[in-house]
């Protein structure tokens, strides 16, 4: 959990960070998660969470930070993770006592102790059922923006009702990870926010509203236990006393709707309308600012966070800066200075040769295996080693742009 505090000038005033393995042993997370025995679902304990915040807030009170100079406040959430408040909550939620820290206040409050996070993969079945009750995958990425995917929060809220009938029963409130953020520091349920949403296979992303079709797949009763999503920028109203009582915030500082990690880091890194993001690391991912998407089979489309009547894409390549890794460690001696001379020494477009190189199982397009060809497209079996660096970069560069075109991002002239 990481706090910032900036001031009008956008000059960086606090910075501080709680982390959930080292500083909240007792939970014994590894990564921040639990991946359970069979490999495929993977949770965080949701008050793990709770304290992680009354841990960072009483650092900064220690610390001597003035809260009462806080004009307004807004977060960011890991997306797809889902929060489950149980009946009555919202009363403790709203009546939390500021002589208490938060977490022993709720801790009676979710039924389902440990959220499934976007790491999860344990809901194949509940994608494919959704799937066919949407008339098929590409319709249903025509409506949310992306087919169903196994981290998505529709599919998630499937396999508990399915599974826990009576656990979904007792549940008043379904959250985001966002929202959930966002619900502690207003003292009652904060809405979901429409880019955060837009993760859920859930969403029609057009209208701006739950897709009645989705939901009835899903679970029943499940709109009233989601709420009405808001626009990603809404002032969601004052803090709750609990933290002027505690902290010394002021009664008048705003809380804006959260949104998740993704749509944050498009506003944060202030993309406009023909820009492109490209995050290198282990996996890669790209990220732009799109007028008039055109949901695919691969990619997401979500809702724009700082734009409500624009778009923004999301595609994710799983052979990121480990493929790239390989290859410099095959073809360049380990060395990256190595490797920038053997791609400075051969020409942009490589003199026709082009490969594709995909270590383990791609997202993007789903493919595996090391594919090259020369000027003459015939399938060749190697390069030379500074053909074969180049080639890997262009290859994967390449493909963002092919893929992020088929999402309707047109490059500028």
């Amino acid at each position: 959990l990481k706090v910032i505090a900036i001031d009008e000038q956008l000059r960086v005033i606090y910075e501080d960070n709680v982390h959930f393995d080292k500083d909240l042993p007792e939970f014994k997370t590894q990564g921040g998660v639990y991946i359970h025995s069979d490999r495929l679902t993977v949770t965080s304990p949701v008050l793990m969470w709770v304290k992680a915040l009354d841990m960072i807030l009483e650092k900064m009170k220690s610390s001597g930070f003035d809260f009462s100079q806080v004009r307004a406040l807004s977060g960011a959430g890991q997306q797809h993770g889902s929060v489950y408040w149980k009946k009555g909550s919202i009363q403790i939620l709203k009546n939390a006592s500021s002589e208490l820290p938060l977490h022993q206040s709720l801790k009676g409050c979710f039924s389902v102790s440990d959220s499934p996070i976007w790491m999860d993969s344990s809901t194949s079945s509940q994608c494919r059922e959704l799937e066919k009750a949407m008339g098929g995958a590409q319709h249903l990425a025509r409506v949310t923006g992306s087919r169903a995917y196994e981290r998505f929060t529709g599919n998630q809220i499937a396999k508990i009702y399915s599974q826990n009938p009576e656990v979904y029963k007792q549940t008043e409130r379904i959250s985001l990870v966002s929202s959930f953020a966002a619900s502690l520091f207003l003292g009652t349920y904060a809405p979901i926010d429409y880019s955060d949403g837009s993760g859920m296979n859930l969403l029609q992303i057009w209208e701006k509203a739950w897709s009645k079709s989705c939901l009835d797949a899903c679970a029943p009763g499940l709109e009233e236990r989601l709420g009405c999503p808001v626009p990603s920028h809404s002032v969601l109203g004052p803090i709750s006393p609990y933290y002027s009582q505690r902290y010394g915030f002021s009664p008048d500082c705003k809380v804006v709707a959260f949104t998740g990690d993704n749509p944050a880091s498009l506003a944060g890194m202030r993309l406009q309308e023909g820009d492109i993001a490209i995050s290198l690391g282990t996996s890669d991912t790209l990220f732009l600012w799109i007028q008039e998407p055109t949901p695919a089979l691969e990619g997401h489309i979500l809702c724009n966070p700082v734009d409500s009547q624009t778009y923004m894409a999301l595609l994710c390549f799983k052979n990121g800066s480990l493929m790239r890794e390989k290859i410099r460690d095959d073809c360049a001696s380990g060395s990256w200075d190595e490797f920038s001379k053997a791609l400075s020494s051969t020409v942009a477009g490589n003199s026709g040769n082009l490969g594709f190189y995909f270590d383990v199982m791609e997202i993007t397009p789903e493919a595996v295996g090391v594919h090259r060809f020369n000027r003459d497209n015939q399938k060749v079996s190697r390069f030379p080693k500074e053909v074969e660096i180049r080639a890997l970069i262009e290859g994967q560069f390449m493909a963002k742009r092919i893929h992020a075109e088929k999402l309707g991002y047109k490059v500028c002239k």
